[in-house]
């Protein structure tokens, strides 16, 4: 018997995460049925009804709305998300009864838009996969696990899948997260180190309304943000001790809420717990590279960033708009979607805007997850300063917003 032909496609996308997902949208939108695009994913890619399997929310730039909107998956998420339309932010210890506001902001663009959307993660996910599945020519290989994969061909790079089957592309976007097989296939080594720290995220209902106004809690341990989500409940994601994630994450469920609610505050009423609760070790992973050869990075395989800004999916939807650009530009020349050219473009595009992001955050965690009393005092007094400057109050909403910069044509909602 004769061994079975190969699937040739021009994009093979590996890994069906909320960024490999859009990443295909994004390439089907634009370069409609004659892109021949397969999507690789070892766990099975199907829309059910939402389910509370993963904890944690996004704060969506106003750039990843738009973004979302050209790819048809919003319509199914306004209605589920909320929009921050003012923050403040606290620096105090875990025992202040007391926290007084040092800053606080209209979270609205110049064209009064919000700038920023909270929407939980499994709705996002379920929104693309069903997005994903009403659109036709893509080829959903899933489950599918990636048994080999051989970049060292100047024609083509390939996949051989568990099953037998194999997969041609004349370029392979890896959207298979921070441990990714297809960046360490394609040699790309990452820079980075481990935090002593863990992530906790869970969700709580309170009485009074939050407003729609987001709150970031610096305290001695590291950031506690709260979230707000629709209806009277906001998603927290805050940053602990690993050693001490490790005891809180332990704890039953009225114990956990009373760690909560320490952090929480009172000013919303009671709590409690609205679905699971989950912790993560937290690190930083910088890809050295972006491309290589018939290779591109997108989302996590390209950057793992500390969450305390909450950027990391709107840095990888911006890989997203800025690849799905440079393969369309190409193509439409007639080269490959791989061409060096164009995939040196991508990485000038997106490397400093990650390697910058990455940085900054990693900075402010360092600068605010203590509790010295000299650092508190300069760290107020800078915060003091940035509440009275209204016109750099508004250049941090138009960066939340991702407006800045030179901007892809998704993040403004039109296919490039």
């Amino acid at each position: 018997m004769s061994e079975a032909r190969p699937i040739d496609v021009d994009v093979a996308i590996v890994g069906a995460s909320h960024v490999g997902m859009a990443m295909a949208l994004a390439l089907a939108g634009t370069l409609g049925p004659d892109l021949r695009l397969a999507v690789i994913e070892r766990r099975e890619v199907e829309a059910p009804g939402v389910v509370a399997a993963d904890p944690r929310a996004f704060a969506l730039s106003a750039g990843s709305v738009a973004l979302l909107t050209a790819l048809g998956a919003w319509a199914d998420l306004a209605a589920a998300s909320e929009p921050v339309t003012g923050i403040e932010i606290t620096d105090s210890s875990l025992d202040n009864v007391f926290r007084p506001t040092l800053l606080s902001y209209d979270n609205r663009t110049a064209a009064g838009l919000p700038a920023t959307w909270i929407v939980e993660a499994e709705r996002l996910l379920q929104a693309l996969r069903a997005r994903l599945r009403s659109v036709p020519g893509i080829a959903i290989l899933a489950p599918a696990e990636i048994q080999t994969v051989d970049v060292s061909s100047a024609s083509a790079a390939g996949l051989v899948l568990a099953d037998g089957r194999r997969v041609r592309a004349n370029l392979i976007v890896a959207a298979d997260g921070a441990k990714s097989a297809i960046r360490d296939a394609a040699g790309i080594k990452t820079v980075g180190w481990s935090y002593p720290q863990s992530g906790i995220v869970a969700t709580v209902a309170h009485e009074r309304s939050h407003e729609s106004r987001a709150v970031q809690h610096f305290l001695p341990s590291g950031p506690f943000a709260i979230l707000p989500l629709p209806g009277n409940r906001s998603n927290i994601t805050w940053t602990e001790s690993t050693e001490e994630a490790r005891r809180i994450l332990a704890l039953d469920d009225v114990g956990f809420l009373a760690e909560v609610e320490r952090r929480f505050g009172h000013r919303l009423g009671a709590l409690c717990l609205d679905g699971p609760r989950r912790s993560w070790p937290l690190t930083l992973r910088l890809a050295r590279k972006l491309v290589a050869g018939r290779v591109a990075l997108v989302g996590d395989s390209a950057r793992g960033v500390h969450p305390l800004a909450g950027q990391g999916l709107n840095l990888g939807l911006r890989d997203v708009a800025a690849l799905t650009e440079v393969i369309a530009i190409s193509m439409r020349l007639g080269l490959d979607p791989s061409d060096a050219t164009g995939l040196e473009r991508y990485q000038r595009w997106r490397r400093f805007d990650g390697q910058t992001s990455a940085a900054a955050y990693d900075a402010l965690n360092h600068l605010f997850s203590n509790d010295s009393m000299l650092l508190r005092v300069v760290r107020d007094a800078g915060l003091g300063l940035v509440d009275r400057l209204p016109g750099l109050k508004q250049m941090f909403v138009a960066e939340a917003a991702g407006l800045t910069g030179e901007v892809p044509r998704l993040l403004e909602g039109a296919f490039p």
